[in-house]
This record gives C-alpha cells, sequence and structure tokens, in this order.
C-alpha cells in the first residue's frame, strides 16, 4: 500500500510550499485505512461523508456535522461516502510553528488557560455551528484565487484559531500548546499496548510508530523479548477469549475485530492457543 504525503501530494508541480495550504479534496469510492505521512497539521471541515483516523494510539471517528484538527504525523486514514454521495472536505493546512506565533501574538489566551498542556491526544474534535460553516465555505474563495496567498490565510488562521479558543477556552488553548511545544517522542510501546485490541497489522502498528516494519520488528523485540507476530497473536487470543467468556459474545461476531480473515482461521488458532476451539470453549459454558 502506497504512503501519500500530505500536504506535498495535493500541491501543484514545481509550486512553492508554504506554511499554510488549504484544499478541497473530493472522492467517488471508498478508502480504507490509506497510509498517510501529515507533514503538516490539519483542519478536516467534513462537507459529506465520514472520516476515521488512526494516529499513533488514538482514534476518532466524525461526520459532516464535525469538524476535526488532527496533529501532523504518521496516520491510517479511512474516508467513507455516505447514502452514495461524494465524499468532501475541506482542508486547511498548517504548521507547529504557525500556532507559536499565534500563541505569542495572543499571550492573554495562555493566561486564561488554567493548567499545563498535556498532550492526550493527537486529535481535536469541533462540533460544527454557523460560524464554522461559514468559515469552511470562506477558504473556497481562497482556492479561487491563482495562487494561495501565505498573507491571506495567516489571517484566515488566526481567524479560526481565536474563534475556538472563545467557543472551548481552556480546552482548545492547551491542545494547542501541545502543538506549539518541542516535538512529543510517542513511544513504540505506548502505540504497541493502544491497538492489541484492533485488527491493525504489523505492519500497520510498525507504520504508527513512525518505522519501517525491519526497524519495528527490531526495537520490539528490545523492548518486549519475543517475536512481535507472535506476541501479538497471543495477547489479542486471550482478550477473544476474555470476549466469549464474559460478555457473551460469539466467535462469528469478534473474528475479523482481532485481525482475521475468516472463521476458520481465527478457530484453528484460538484451539492451538488454548487446547479447545472458540465453539467448544462456548458448548462448555452453555
Amino acid at each position: 500500500m502506497p504512503i501519500y504525503n500530505i500536504p506535498e501530494s495535493f500541491l501543484p508541480a514545481q509550486s512553492q510550499e508554504h506554511d499554510f495550504f488549504v484544499y478541497d479534496f473530493k472522492m467517488t469510492e471508498d478508502a480504507v485505512n490509506s497510509k498517510v505521512n501529515l507533514t503538516h497539521n490539519m483542519f478536516s471541515f467534513l462537507q459529506s461523508g465520514e472520516k476515521k483516523v488512526q494516529l499513533e494510539g488514538d482514534f476518532v471517528e466524525v461526520n459532516d456535522k464535525q469538524s476535526v484538527l488532527i496533529k501532523h504525523g504518521n496516520c491510517l486514514m479511512t474516508e467513507l461516502l455516505v447514502k452514495d454521495e461524494i465524499y468532501f472536505c475541506k482542508l486547511f493546512f498548517f504548521t507547529n510553528k504557525n500556532v507559536a506565533d499565534f500563541l505569542k501574538k495572543h499571550p492573554e489566551l495562555i493566561q486564561k488557560s488554567d493548567k499545563k498542556p498535556t498532550p492526550d491526544t493527537p486529535f481535536f474534535v469541533i462540533e460544527n455551528d454557523e460560524f464554522i460553516n461559514s468559515f469552511a465555505a470562506s477558504i473556497t474563495s481562497v482556492l479561487r484565487l491563482k495562487t494561495n496567498i501565505p498573507a491571506l490565510l495567516e489571517i484566515k488562521f488566526e481567524e479560526i484559531m481565536l474563534y475556538l479558543s472563545q467557543k472551548y477556552g481552556g480546552t482548545f488553548i492547551n491542545y494547542i500548546q501541545t502543538l506549539a511545544s518541542s516535538e512529543k517522542n510517542y513511544s513504540l510501546k505506548k502505540t504497541v499496548e493502544a491497538n492489541i485490541n484492533s485488527n491493525l497489522s504489523l505492519a500497520e502498528i510498525a507504520f504508527l510508530s513512525n518505522m519501517s516494519l525491519s526497524t519495528f520488528k527490531r526495537h520490539f523485540k528490545t523492548e518486549y523479548n519475543a517475536n512481535p507476530g507472535k506476541w501479538l497473536q497471543q495477547k489479542r487470543l486471550h482478550i477473544a477469549k476474555e470476549m466469549l467468556e464474559n460478555d457473551g459474545k460469539k466467535p462469528s461476531e469478534i473474528f475479523k475485530q482481532f485481525g482475521y480473515n475468516n472463521l476458520s482461521n481465527f478457530s484453528i488458532a484460538f484451539k492451538n492457543e488454548f487446547g479447545s476451539s472458540p465453539n467448544q470453549l462456548k458448548n462448555r459454558m452453555d
């Protein structure tokens, strides 16, 4: 699966790169778990469809009644059409330095924040309102120009940041302070353990850890002293066993959740681990 460098892949050939960039993104078919390298932070003002993003150890899902601010980094992005409409979102890209410059210009915002910033999540979900919808429409005017005028986009950036600081107060200000601060070294261990209860492959978890698969395997062995594929399979099978025993789930309801393409492969792996198949376990419990 290719890796999409965004926003670079949207830039016209031989164009000059700027900190700010806006783009109308449209699709006519679903895209599931696309590997995206976000080199800028990104506002996504969703107009139609659904967006799901996995970044580091966190997951966010938004619809066309919401917008989302996504921190730069490697992510897995799923974009889905709804009711056969096209998928359409307006994207506004900016850098950490842009955020730092904004906070420097408006020190009163930091003074209003009641606690130190904590890097809890790479996302900030925004509930759309009249102002947000109007702002999203206004950046389309910039797209109609021959070039994205940097000074104009800087004004639009300040506008949306001031509004969100007013709307969400300290919660938003704390969040953007984490963007302005130095880079966070998100550990391999946090990424792995945040994705145990998922169907992500080793290659996808390595991508979220900002590593090649070979580098990921090497660091994983150092951290856990185990083969990553076998370790992850065992952890997921034990979670599956707990779900069958305690949550009343059927094997047919959960095998895809843990990365198995079919029930047969899940049953074979389960029996190899526990000595009995999922159905045999359920029968003993009934």
